[in-house]
């Protein structure tokens, strides 16, 4: 309890730093880009500087931030969108991009799951010879190449290949999903294939499957009930994470697929200058991003009950 106090702690400092950073670098932006284009060409300077005056875009910066801290902690307000959607509350505009988001990311990291931990029991049970060797490939691979490079190749297999719609299309969405879910368990595939092969194969090392093996256990018993169970149990800490972090959508796939989630409205945000839009987005990613290793840590004390947090006293 006293780690998990201090962790909440230092988690509400770390999304109050998160907060006034992103708000203070927003500021730092041109105050002219808090008008659309076809504003800027009908307004008149002395138009454009009371309407600046009038928001309190033109006070000291720390007024301002003063000013948003009430806005969010008190009148839970994270403003409006101005150029995405002109004045849709930005809690709206999230609400639907973030069932699509949870949606590709849900069906990503179950896919990645399922095929990272399956291939690396696979490169533990046949250590050293050409499974290992093709999934150890496979891994390389995926670290070494840019993320753009494999979703390219993975594009024109799909469509070129087997013709699937190379863009997101909501009146096909379930073949239109399937290379942005591919895409998206790439990186999550090799780095789960490659834990598992490693605390795998070092728990085959130790004294306790010896002892198994003395029993008279077999070998997949082994591997199944002993091995796998204990190799799993460091990969416990990052599922909550990487569950948080899936929902949140990626940037860079849901731009290669025109897929309308977050990832994609943060890169629309950024690209319009919609200040209240990124502001939301880039708090709601950090809000995540901590909760995710707070509840790494605590589901890794739950699966081995061996790990304590705290520290103890030294005893004699």
């Amino acid at each position: 309890m006293k780690y998990f106090i201090k962790r909440v702690i230092e988690s509400f400092v770390t999304l109050f730093l998160i907060i006034t950073l992103v708000f203070l670098l927003m500021r730092l932006l041109p105050a002219e880009k808090y008008f659309t284009d076809d504003e800027l060409r009908v307004l008149t300077a002395d138009q454009v500087q009371t309407i600046l005056e009038a928001n309190g875009l033109l006070d000291p910066p720390l007024e301002q931030l003063v000013r948003y801290y009430k806005q969010l902690f008190i009148d839970h307000d994270f403003g409006v969108s101005r150029k995405i959607k002109d004045n849709v509350p930005v809690v709206e505009l999230i609400g639907g991009r973030f069932r699509t988001s949870m949606a590709f990311g849900v069906a990503g990291l179950c896919l990645s799951l399922l095929v990272g931990v399956s291939y690396g029991v696979v490169q533990a049970r046949y250590k050293d010879r050409f499974l290992d060797h093709l999934g150890m490939a496979y891994t390389v691979l995926a670290n070494a190449v840019p993320g753009l490079v494999f979703y390219t190749l993975i594009m024109i297999f799909g469509a070129r290949v087997l013709g699937l719609p190379s863009l997101y299309s909501p009146k096909k969405p379930f073949l239109s999903a399937v290379m942005p879910v591919v895409c998206l368990s790439v990186g999550g595939i090799a780095s789960r294939m490659l834990w598992v092969r490693r605390y795998m194969v070092d728990e085959l090392n130790k004294d306790y499957i010896r002892l198994a093996t003395a029993k008279g256990l077999t070998e997949s018993q082994i591997l199944i009930r002993h091995v796998l169970r204990n190799a799993l149990v460091p990969l416990c800490s990052g599922l909550p994470g990487a569950f948080l972090v899936t929902i949140s959508g990626s940037l860079l796939v849901e731009s290669f697929f025109s897929i309308p989630g977050m990832g994609y409205l943060l890169v629309e945000g950024i690209a319009l200058f919609d200040y209240d839009v990124v502001q939301t987005l880039v708090i709601l990613y950090g809000f995540l991003g901590i909760l995710g290793v707070l509840l790494g840590d605590i589901t890794l004390t739950l699966v081995d009950p061996r790990v304590r947090l705290g520290k103890k006293e030294a005893t004699r």
